[in-house]
Order: structure tokens, then C-alpha cells, then sequence
């Protein structure tokens, strides 16, 4: 029997009328079961035999572990016997407002259990070939379940295949978080004990997600949320013994508690939820992971609507704001002797290698040792965290250190790419909980503001308020300062100078030159700098 698409989203447990339907159903395959039952027992490779036997287009596969959701934001690297080279990052996904431009492209797998999925997954990353691609897998998002259905679930008689199985509410508010950009937190699910464990898995950066599940297409506001939907289709035999080798091997179950569960719940959910879903796909997918062909096509129709998102971002801030006004958000250190000492070293190109004040205070009295109050002032907030936006921003960390002794700091690593002239995010380290503090968002210089409006927006996106971000910089270009207060007009922006000129490289006039080499004693290749901040970017 099927069911609507939205009865499959809210619908009730099997009655028990349908109970009997399945005892009936599975009565009539004992002797098929008795059959497979002696080859299973045999051993493992017997059933590889019945895999090859079976279906000679499908190679046999290695046992099916539950999937979790993972992150492949890890991105390419080359390395050297002196460093590492990053050579592929994520392109802006926002435009010059800083405002949140083009959404993650959503592929849904669905499919019945042992299909196929994540293979077929698996195979899609690979080919596709581009960075920061999230697999999000359903078997995360199982209920914690109560002490009754543990012990149902210990006799093989919960359904986890059934929709009410499932927290669709999270599970929609998290994929629909990660499409927009923002840092989600994806349960981890224990199956041993059948709860989530205390650690949930953060998942950041997305420009492509693949998403798989047996029900990914069976809830309403789910299937919003995909671009692209396609349907696993394998044959129920091969999924079955798929599942028998899986639970057997892995799970030490024995046969007769696999077989009793797949009729009794795996094959009707299929045929009642699963398979009619098929009608909402706009692939189907025969065979899986050898399918090359259909995967090719997936890849191909994947690759064409990246390229209608991209968008530029650093040759239009380069042309927006010219001739405007500085912000009031702007706090220029007052051109003291000390202030213009220091310029005339960092500005000198034969050179070797006060912000906090800014932050917001509250009075406090405190009694001295002596017996008397002291009037004093107190961060008016819970915690500070300092980001460098690598490498030149490191420059900046001994200081804020030396001042800020509990002070943790974060990383963020952003490249300009040389073919598109565009800034691309390649790694990031945040540390947790950032959400509720102060951040003082260090660089040491600021040309077009490209980099500094990706990395202000990557601290949004874990929910970083926008007033509580303290951009700090030794020297800054007015174009800079524009395209950052505008787009972000809550922003605290605080330099020792403000240069008026950026020539045709985008590098300030006249500038400080490529400071984190000159701090470090680097001397990088003109066409592969470990960051491009440190040249004026």
C-alpha cells in the first residue's frame, strides 16, 4: 500500500491488522528464507558468491557501515620540504552587502536500505572534484529512543524504518541552515545504546551538499529544500542480501532476527514509503555506484549550476563607494610621535623583520590589599576571542597576548585565486562557543576589503552578532574601509592610518608591501603566496 508523500511524514505506527498482513507475507517467503538462511550460515563468503551470482553488473561491496554526516571541507594540498601550499578554497558566497548570495546546491539521495547511497555518494564527490562538499546522511538524525523502545529495538521489533523514526523538525532546520551558509551542528547517533552521544559534529562551508536517506524524499518541506533529487534503484534481492552480510558481520545478529525484522519492517516500509517516491526524482539511478553513465550526467548538470552562481566580488568593491564620506564607524589612532615612529619602520622597505580600549566597559569596584576601593572598569561581556586572518594576521597575536593573557584565538586561511582574482576560503579554526563573544578580527593591512568582508561573513555564520566584531589593522585603504562599513555598518573598524591610493594589483599606495613576509623573513613566489592579506588584499 502507498501513501501521500505528507502521510508519510506524520504517519502512525503499523496497525495491527497490518501486522498480520506482514506475518502472512512473511509466511509465504520461509522457505525462500529457509534457503538463503543455510547459505548465510555457511559463511561470509558464501555470501559474496550470491552477491556476484546475482547481479554480474554489480560488483561486490564491502560491508555497509552506518553513515555519518561528515564535512569534506579539508581542502587539496601540495606539499613541500618547507611548506604547505594550499591550492583550492572556497570562492565568495556572498555579494558586496556581505549579505548571503548564492545557497549550498542540494543533492538528495533516496533509496531502500543496502541500495547503494552513500556509494553512490561517494562517487558524486569524487567526481565532482570542487571543495568544500558536506554529506549529510539521515542515520544521524534517528530519535533518541525511550526505554521501552530500546528493548524493543534489542528483540528486533522497533521499526527504524518507519517516518516516525526520524526528527524531521531537526533535521529540516539543520539542512536548511547549511544551504544558507551557516555553521549547524549534526548530531552524532550511537546504535549501540540508540541515543545521541554528548559531542555533536560542527559543519561549516558548504557549496555543495549530498544529502541520503531512505526517507529523503518523503517529508514536504524536506524536498523544498533539494535541487537535484535522485532515486537509488536496486533490486530487492541484492539489497537484501546486502543487509543479511552488513547485520550478520558487523552486528553479530544472527539470521532469523534479520529475516524477521526485514519482513516485518524493512520490506513494507519500502513498499509503502520508500518506492513511491520514486514519482518526485529527477534521476533514477539503476544499479548504484556502477552506473557511470547516469553519474555522469549528475556531475555534469551539478558543475552547470555552479557556474551560473558564481559571482565577483573584488573588482566590484574595487568601483562601489568611490568618493564617499569615511564611516563613523572608523577610529583612526591619533598621528602621535610614537604612532608615526612606527609607520616609518613598517612603511620603510628596507626594514628587517591601542585597540582594546574600543571594546565596551563597565565600571567595577574592587577593595585593595590596603583596605580601599578601587574604581575600575570591567569587559563588559562574557569572554574576547582574537581571529587572525592568516598569515599576515598572525603578526598581530604576541601583542594582543601580551595584553589579553586568557585570550583564545582563531584562524581563518584566505587566498586570493590568481585565475578568478577572487579571495577563497581554505581552512578555518574557531574556537567553541564564539558565538557569545567579543571578536577582535585581525589583519594587517586592508586594500579592497575582499578578504576582511569574507572573513567578518564567516564569523556571522556561527552566529558571531555583528556589533560584537572589532576589525583591527595596521594600515587600511579607503576603498577598504567602505566596502567593509557598508556592508557591515555595526562593524567596529580600528587602523593607525588610512591610505588613500590602490593601484591596479589592488596593493595600497604606498603601503606597507607584502607585511607577513617581511615579518616572517619569507620571500614567497610572486604566483603562490601562503596569504594574500599580507600583500595589501
Amino acid at each position: 500500500m502507498a501513501v501521500t508523500m505528507s502521510q508519510a511524514a506524520a504517519g502512525p505506527p503499523p496497525t495491527e491488522e497490518a501486522e498480520e498482513d506482514e506475518g502472512r507475507s512473511a509466511s509465504r517467503s520461509d522457505r525462500w528464507a529457509e534457503g538463503l538462511s543455510r547459505a548465510v550460515r555457511a559463511s561470509a563468503s558464501s555470501l559474496d558468491d550470491l552477491l556476484r551470482h546475482r547481479c554480474p553488473l554489480t560488483p561486490s561491496l564491502s560491508p555497509r557501515k552506518r553513515t555519518t554526516s561528515q564535512s569534506k571541507t579539508e581542502p587539496p594540498l601540495l606539499r613541500t620540504n618547507k611548506r604547505t601550499i594550499y591550492t583550492a578554497g572556497r570562492p565568495p558566497w556572498y555579494n558586496v552587502t556581505g549579505t548571503t548570495f548564492k545557497e549550498a546546491f542540494v543533492i538528495g539521495l533516496c533509496g531502500g536500505s543496502a541500495s547503494g547511497k552513500t556509494t553512490v555518494a561517494n562517487k558524486i564527490i569524487e567526481a565532482l572534484d570542487v571543495p568544500w562538499v558536506v554529506l549529510l546522511s539521515m542515520d544521524s538524525f534517528y530519535k533518541v529512543l525511550s526505554k521501552d523502545e530500546q528493548e524493543q529495538a534489542a528483540r528486533n521489533e522497533y521499526n527504524f524504518d518507519h517516518p516516525y523514526a526520524f526528527d524531521f523538525e531537526l533535521l529540516v532546520n539543520i539542512l536548511r541552515k547549511l544551504k544558507k551558509g551557516k555553521s549547524i551542528k549534526v548530531p552524532v547517533y550511537d546504535f549501540t545504546t540508540h541515543s545521541r552521544r554528548k559531542e555533536w559534529k560542527t559543519v561549516y562551508g558548504a557549496n555543495v551538499v549530498i544529502f541520503e536517506g531512505i526517507l529523503a524524499f518523503a517529508n514536504k518541506e524536506l524536498l523544498k529544500l533539494l535541487d537535484m533529487k535522485v532515486f537509488v534503484d536496486t533490486d530487492s534481492d541484492i539489497r537484501l542480501v546486502r543487509r543479511l552480510k552488513r547485520d550478520i558481520t558487523e552486528r553479530g545478529r544472527d539470521i532469523g532476527g534479520v529475516i524477521k525484522q526485514y519482513n516485518k519492517f524493512v520490506k513494507p516500509a519500502f513498499e509503502q514509503y520508500i518506492e513511491p517516491t520514486v514519482q518526485v526524482a529527477d534521476i533514477v539511478v539503476p544499479r548504484g555506484g556502477e552506473n557511470f553513465v547516469a553519474l555522469d550526467l549528475i556531475v555534469q548538470h551539478v558543475h552547470s549550476q555552479l557556474e551560473k552562481r558564481e559571482i565577483t566580488v573584488r573588482s566590484a568593491l574595487a568601483s562601489a563607494h568611490q568618493g564617499q564620506p569615511l564611516p563613523r564607524t572608523l577610529s583612526v589612532l591619533e598621528s602621535t610621535p610614537q604612532v608615526r615612529g612606527m609607520h616609518t619602520i613598517i612603511r620603510n622597505k628596507d626594514t628587517n623583520q591601542h585597540a582594546l580600549s574600543f571594546l565596551p566597559l563597565k565600571p567595577v569596584s574592587v577593595e585593595t590589599p590596603q583596605g580601599t576601593v578601587y574604581v575600575g572598569k570591567r569587559l563588559s561581556g562574557k569572554r574576547i576571542t582574537g581571529v587572525s586572518i592568516l598569515r599576515a594576521g598572525e603578526t598581530m597575536e604576541q601583542a594582543l597576548m601580551a595584553v589579553c593573557k586568557d585570550i583564545r584565538l582563531g584562524k581563518i586561511l584566505i587566498q586570493t585565486n590568481h585565475q578568478t582574482g577572487e579571495p577563497e576560503l581554505h581552512y578555518l579554526r574557531l574556537p567553541k562557543d564564539i558565538s557569545e563573544d567579543y571578536v577582535i578580527l585581525m589583519d594587517s593591512t586592508v586594500s579592497t576589503g575582499a578578504a576582511a568582508l569574507m572573513a567578518v561573513r564567516v564569523l556571522l555564520d556561527h552566529d558571531v552578532q555583528e556589533d560584537k566584531i572589532f576589525l583591527l589593522s595596521l594600515l587600511m585603504a579607503e576603498m577598504g574601509v567602505h566596502s567593509v562599513a557598508y556592508a557591515f555598518p555595526k562593524v567596529r573598524i580600528i587602523t593607525t592610518a588610512v591610505d588613500k591610493k590602490v593601484n591596479d594589483k589592488f596593493h595600497i599606495i604606498p603601503g606597507i608591501g607584502n607585511f607577513g613576509d617581511r615579518y616572517f623573513g619569507t620571500d614567497a613566489p610572486s604566483d603562490c603566496y601562503e596569504s594574500d592579506e599580507g600583500m595589501d588584499f
